[in-house]
Order: C-alpha cells, then structure tokens, then sequence
C-alpha cells in the first residue's frame, strides 16, 4: 500500500477519527446505496461498539459515532459485510456521488451505474490515484430530477442531449448548474475522468489538494488545452442543466417507466439509531428490492414498491420515527454535531434544532444549524443558515445569490426562540430559494 502524499484527518472506514463524542468511523456508499443486509451490519456495529448513533452524510454517506475501544473489532465487521474498499489505499478515493434515484429516475438520460461501477474501480486500482486528497470529489450526474446540484466538486460530468446525440459536459472545481468546460461523447466518460486525475496529480503540489487550488496558479484555458492533449474535448454551447423544483427525496415518487414507486424518509436532524435503520432494512425487503439508498439531503430511499403498498411503508416508515412528508417541521432542518459531540462547535445544534422545529410554523424551507463557520452540514448553499455564537446564540443569514458562503447577514446573537418568531414573520417569498 503506498503512502498518500495528501493525508486526511477526515474519517473513513479503515481511519476512525476521534472527536468529543467517541470515535468517528465514515462508510463510503457506491452511490449512496447499501443492501438491507449490510444496512443491518451497519445496525449492529453502532450497537455493539459504539454509541448506537448512526448519521447520514451530505455526501450520501454513513458514519458511526461513539466508538469506544474495540475499534478492529467495529471495523472488521463492516468489512465482512463488503463495505469496504477493494483495496486499504483506496478507502479515502471513493468519492463519486450520483443521483439517489440513479437508474430510476424517470427524468434520466441515462443510468449513470455502469459507468460510476467504472470509475469507482480505477479509482480504487489505480495506485496513483491514492495520492489524492480524501476531499478530492467527482459527480456524475444523469439528468435525474433527484439531483444534488449545489455540491462544489472538483470534476463533474453532466449528461446533455445535442441532435440526438448524448453527451457529458463537464466542469472543473464547481457545479453542473455552472457554464460547462467543455464536453466529451458518452463513451469518453471514463477516459476523461482518467484524464483529469492524473493531469491534476502532474500538476498539483503536495499542498494543494482540491481542483481550486491548481486552478488558482494555472489558467483554466492551459488546464483545458493540457486535457485536450489527452482525450477529445468539444465545445457545448447554449446548455444549462435544469433544476427540479421538487424536494423530490421526500415522500412516494414513481419510477421510471414502471408501476413501482421510491419512498424518500428523512431522519431527524440526519441521525439513525439501529433500531431504525434495522427497521428500514427489513421494510426494504419485505416491499422493495432489499436496498436502501442514501442522500446528500442527509435521508435514505427505499426503491422498487409497489404502489398500492406506499401507505403502508410511510405507516411503517413513521413508526419507526421517519419523517416521509416534505412540510414537517424537521424534514427541512438539518444540523451538525455541535458542541455535544464536537471540540469546534460553539452550541448545542442538534438539541436547539429540535426546539426550533416545535417553534416553526411555516416549513417550506430548509434551515441549515450550524456550530461553527466550518458548515459540516451543508456543503451547499441553504435559504437560512443559524451560525452559532455562544450556547444558545446565534447569527441568522438569509442565502444572497450575490454574497457568498451562508449569504446576508441578518441579524446577530438571537435566541431560539427570537429565530422562530422572526421566520414565521417573514414574508414566505423572501425565503424562497
């Protein structure tokens, strides 16, 4: 196994990372999906050395808090359950994120599955390319409805359509929603993923770790022209990826050109303990496809069920503490950490957000509680950020397309209680995305 030049303080599977709480063990999901079985592996490690909290990631991930001393023990049984890499250097590479609904979603241009298979096993064979940061991300997008869009990555790739024929645009260190660099055909893609990689890794010093940096140092025009040298690129003029106005992670969806139906849950605040988890698990087996797959909304999907069963796997699903409609009040909060279980966090986040979720009145919008200026909760932009100050306190930024990171500033060290009768005052179009 080669020694990463970049190394990470990030947790992965093989690297359990401290924090106040316990340990920290990251399962990285190919595709944000996880058999039933190896969601009850999952279950059963939080139980039997950890805390039994489980958290869904923004990056359709899972981690397991509260690791105590048997972590060989934790770790191999996840292993055993085929969650880890196909290599130990390979673990912090696995960074392609997909649609939730990759395969199924009714508005794809293509099922993105074949190709991120593709992607994930040269990232994970190809020695040089453990060299790469555990932060350094690709997306390969497919035109599904069900898309995060907002997630910086440092390469994506997004499916387009040009007189029949289908493409990939793609783009460097940003999103699929920005102008595209260019554009390569279908069968390109993973030659351009390659391409890129290692142009990076020809270019980019030990300390620069992220597509931005290089790009900072050398013209995009000169990274592009370099490419060139390697793969075919053309240009794409006059596209924009278009957006879903839907929370279309939330509740039952059909699928594509079937009967059967997705059923988005939301655990609060993103935390499952294995009760729920177990529980979703076997729901997935007795009505969908014995899968599960998870979301950069911090939620899970369960696929494949029959229509006419929804009803009663949302009844189920609620039992088991899910959240399945869009306007409750934590279906749209999400939270980090916070002081609880983090050195960094400056208040207790996930307690203050379960008192602002009694509070709201109004939940059409989601509301992003953050501990620090680090944002660990929301990689992208969210219409209204809380950013602790004190415990209990908190500065409140509406999201300005003009201004960057949590947005406008709008008002400083407000109570819970102040933030709840601010946002149910506020004018409902002021808060639209």
């Amino acid at each position: 196994m080669s020694t990463a030049l970049r190394p990470s303080a990030c947790p992965g599977l093989l690297r359990i990372v401290q924090a106040l709480d316990g340990g920290i063990c990251r399962i990285k999901l190919n595709g944000g999906s996880i058999s039933a079985a190896q969601a009850e592996a999952v279950a059963s490690a939080a139980e039997r050395f950890a805390g039994g909290v489980i958290e869904a990631t923004n990056r359709a991930n899972l981690q397991i808090r509260g690791i105590g001393s048997e972590q060989t023990a934790l770790i191999d049984s996840l292993l055993a359950a085929g969650l880890g890499p196909r290599t130990a250097a390979g673990d912090d590479v696995r960074n392609l994120m997909l649609s939730p609904a990759a395969g199924i979603d009714r508005h794809r241009l293509f099922d993105t599955r074949p190709l991120a298979e593709q992607i994930l096993a040269t990232l994970q064979s190809h020695e040089r390319f453990h060299e790469l940061s555990a932060k350094f991300a690709v997306q390969l997008d497919g035109g599904e409805a069900l898309a995060m869009l907002e997630h910086p990555h440092d390469l994506w790739l997004s499916a387009a359509e040009r007189e029949g024929e289908r493409l990939l645009a793609f783009g460097l260190a940003g999103c699929p929603t920005d102008t595209p660099a260019g554009s390569v055909s279908l069968e390109q893609g993973h030659a351009l993923v390659v391409a890129v990689l290692e142009l990076f890794l020809d270019l980019a010093r030990p300390d620069q770790t992220r597509m931005r940096h290089v790009l900072a140092e050398i013209p995009a025009a000169d990274f592009l022209a370099r490419l060139a040298e390697r793969v075919p690129l053309n240009p794409i003029t006059d596209w924009q990826r278009s957006l879903s106005p839907y929370a279309l992670h939330i509740g039952v969806h059909l699928q594509a050109g079937t009967e059967y139906v997705y059923i988005g849950a939301v655990p609060p605040l993103g935390r499952l303990d294995p009760v729920m988890l177990r529980g979703a698990a076997q729901l997935a087996r007795e009505f969908g496809d014995a899968s599960l797959r998870f979301t950069p909304w911090q939620s899970l999907l369960l696929p494949t069920v029959r229509k006419e069963q929804a009803p009663e796997v949302i009844r189920r699903l609620e039992q088991l503490g899910l959240l399945c409609e869009p306007d409750q009040p934590l279906s749209r909060l999400i939270a980090c950490t916070g002081s609880a279980g983090c050195g960094k966090g400056l208040a207790e986040t996930k307690s203050d957000a379960l008192q602002l979720a009694a509070l709201l009145q109004r939940h059409d919008q989601t509301v992003h509680v953050s501990g620090c200026q680090r944002s660990c909760a929301a990689a992208h932009g969210v219409p209204v950020t809380l950013l602790a100050v004190a415990p209990g306190r908190y500065d409140l930024y509406f999201r300005d397309a003009g201004q960057p990171g949590f947005g406008a500033l709008h008002a400083r060290n407000l109570t819970i209680e102040a933030v709840g009768a601010l946002l149910d005052a506020r004018p409902r179009s002021s808060l639209d995305a």
